[in-house]
């Protein structure tokens, strides 16, 4: 079983990651509104 030590640097992790994904979820929007922009 895992340690609560070990939990905890997991869901920190788990955390970043999440907020990462978010930055780049926006980021690829306003890069394909941006392309649709300029094709339009």
């Amino acid at each position: 079983m895992a340690d609560d030590a070990n939990i905890k640097g997991h869901a920190a992790t788990y955390d970043s990651v999440i907020g990462v994904m978010k930055i780049g979820a926006i980021a690829c929007a306003v890069i394909v509104a941006i392309v649709i922009w300029l094709i339009s």
